[in-house]
């Protein structure tokens, strides 16, 4: 599949895009897999680059060159990973401890793993807002993105204040802000569409 792919891009896109696609696919499948995934808590947090890559992966296919927006937009996600995956990772940390692959909640106390949601919810947030200047965005994108920030935030700041009074309502309510995190994104991508297209 991966050769297959790297032909593709290379016959339809470009040179750059066809690097990218390889790096991301070997860092997945080296890194984060075979190396990171059974031997450190922050597994997810270094492995999620390889779904950071994308961004520069689409900017590359359509201008040949990677410029500060796609980076802004691969830290985007760098930081929305861990707010992401963690909540899914306490509510079946039970599951991860049996399958000894030690995610954050597995080691850590809920109301740590929560402090470090917020911590990484706070850097997304900031990111996004910084990307709009950078990017050259205009109103739409950044209602938007405050909006969806400000939610994001207080539901990590919920999580948090759950977690330090009972860690097992909080593992099993931490569901939310996982479904709500891929609403987040949706809404924040969304946006720079829809700022462009609309805006011009």
């Amino acid at each position: 599949l991966l050769v297959a792919s790297l032909g593709l891009m290379l016959a339809f896109v470009n040179p750059l895009a066809a690097a990218l696609t390889l790096a991301a696919n070997l860092f997945y499948v080296l890194i984060y897999t075979v190396l990171l995934k059974r031997r450190t808590a922050q597994n997810i947090v270094w492995g999620g680059v390889a779904g950071c890559l994308p961004t520069l992966i689409g900017w590359a296919a359509v201008t040949e060159s990677i410029g500060w927006p796609p980076f802004l937009l691969f830290l985007i996600v760098f930081f929305w990973t861990p707010p992401h995956y963690w909540p899914l990772a306490m509510r079946y940390r039970d599951d991860y401890r049996r399958a000894g692959v030690p995610m954050l909640p597995v080691v850590a106390s809920a109301s740590r793993v929560a402090a470090q949601i917020v911590a990484y919810s706070w850097a997304m947030v900031a990111t996004s807002l910084v990307l709009l200047p950078v990017a050259d965005l205009g109103w739409l994108y950044g209602v938007l993105a405050v909006l969806a920030g400000v939610w994001f935030l207080f539901e990590a700041h919920r999580l948090y204040a759950r977690a330090r009074r009972d860690s097992t309502a909080a593992n099993l309510k931490a569901m939310r802000l996982f479904h709500g995190s891929i609403t987040h994104l949706t809404v924040v991508f969304g946006a720079v569409a829809a700022d462009v297209l609309i805006l011009g």
